[in-house]
């Protein structure tokens, strides 16, 4: 009877996943948001930590391991085993924020320590039922599973940070290990889950669907060895290097942005419109601003060496905010929230994976009105991070403090939006 009681609750735990994810944004973005009002240091240093500690653990725990279920479902699901980790992610929330109000490094590391050993549970799971060369057979699951070992080794990066801040004088832990660095480690796991998402959803009824599987198999190349190369460039501190990879990466992200542009264009032309892909394609087109930030970073960085405060010139900060922003708030939320409005509302209506897994078409998931309200909120969504950015360059503590709490109300209305839509009637 286990087996049945276990799929049976597959729904409720997606419909939890989407309530407690998409409040853990909404609450990041609001500290932000009245840490800028107030100019409190406090919040303005906890609300990345809620953002990636809360989000990037349950989005590659439980949301990821549905997309990989789909395409091998011998990795069977079991929502128990997921509230546990949602609890583990809750309670790692609470320490990280008493750590840092009470600054206590220590409870830091005991944090990175609890979430590691989470994560070992589905990695142990996925290297015992799936042999290398199955992972490797597939271009989405190469992406989804190296989003759970990179989420493995930025928990390791909190580990090893809060044991650097309690043991400043220790010279064991290397000078890469700063704050910033697990950021970056932490926003590395969810890019690549996006990508393996467009891969398999993106581009799901393309008559190119051959091209596009070996594109992205190249791109999965491109992006992680990327990613890791532009990391050991940056600890070499070798800019020619540094802006050659920029470049590259962003040349990828132009291909993939106008690819995925012009395959919306006949897909909506012929189809209908469906606000997920949408999302999808204001990520990818936020991902491009990223990355064009992240290019006017390199060039300032110049003569500064890695793991110093601040990053970058006093004058250029805008430019390190906007780089940052436009990843967490632009290419992650936008992504995600537009796989959270495919993935939750296909599990909920057949408590199963079977629509995610083809027998159903992204028209059956959501209800027009539903979709209509969707575009109006990524609408709001996308004025409010312009503005966000706006601030940035502007400097303007007002602007950024409203635009955010605007752009958290917009992103806090996913729930609304599909409570209508999973339980009214149609």
């Amino acid at each position: 009877m286990m087996p049945h009681r276990i799929e049976k609750n597959l729904g409720g735990v997606a419909e939890l996943f989407l309530r407690v994810s998409v409040t853990v944004i909404t609450i990041a973005v609001f500290l932000g948001a009245i840490g800028a009002l107030l100019g409190n240091i406090f919040l303005l240093r906890l609300h990345p930590y809620v953002f990636f500690i809360g989000f990037g653990n349950l989005a590659i725990l439980i949301l990821n391991r549905y997309l990989t279920a789909v395409i091998y479902p011998e990795l069977r699901i079991d929502p128990h085993k997921q509230l546990r980790y949602m609890y583990a992610v809750l309670l790692s929330l609470i320490s990280i924020a008493i750590a840092l109000f009470m600054e206590w490094p220590l409870l830091k590391a005991a944090t990175g320590l609890l979430l590691m050993v989470v994560v070992m549970g589905p990695l142990k799971e996925i290297f015992t039922t799936l042999s290398v060369s199955r992972i490797w057979k597939e271009v989405s699951v190469r992406y989804y599973i190296f989003d759970v070992l990179f989420l493995l080794n930025a928990n390791l990066g909190l580990f090893t940070l809060g044991l650097k801040e309690a043991f400043p004088d220790q010279k064991i832990i290397p000078f890469f290990v700063t704050q910033s660095a697990y950021f970056l480690g932490s926003s590395f796991p969810l890019s690549i889950s996006v990508m393996g998402f467009l891969y398999t959803y993106g581009w799901r009824t393309s008559p190119k669907r051959g091209l596009i599987r070996q594109l992205f198999s190249i791109w999965f190349y491109v992006f992680v060895g990327g990613v890791l190369g532009f990391l050991i460039v940056i600890l070499l501190g070798n800019y020619l290097g540094m802006m050659l990879i920029s470049h590259l990466l962003l040349l990828g992200v132009m291909a993939i942005l106008g690819g995925f542009a012009a395959y919306l264009y006949g897909f909506f032309k012929k189809n209908f419109h469906h606000p997920a892909l949408a999302f999808l394609l204001s990520g990818l087109s936020l991902l491009l601003a990223t990355s064009a930030y992240g290019i006017m970073n390199v060039y300032f960085i110049k003569g500064i060496p890695f793991g110093s405060y601040p990053p970058i010139r006093l004058d250029k900060m805008w430019l390190y905010h906007s780089h940052t922003h436009a990843a967490l708030l632009g290419w992650i939320t936008f992504s995600f929230i537009g796989m959270i409005y495919i993935v939750i509302p296909a599990i909920f209506r057949s408590n199963s994976l079977q629509f995610l897994q083809g027998s159903g078409e992204l028209s059956e998931m959501l209800q027009k009105k539903t979709m209509k309200k969707a575009f109006r909120q990524l609408t709001i969504m996308l004025l409010s991070a312009t503005a966000i950015l706006l601030a940035f360059f502007l400097e303007n503590q007002i602007l950024l403090g409203l635009s955010g709490l605007l752009f958290g109300c917009s992103v806090f209305f996913v729930i609304i939006n599909l409570r209508s839509e999973l339980y009214e009637e149609e």
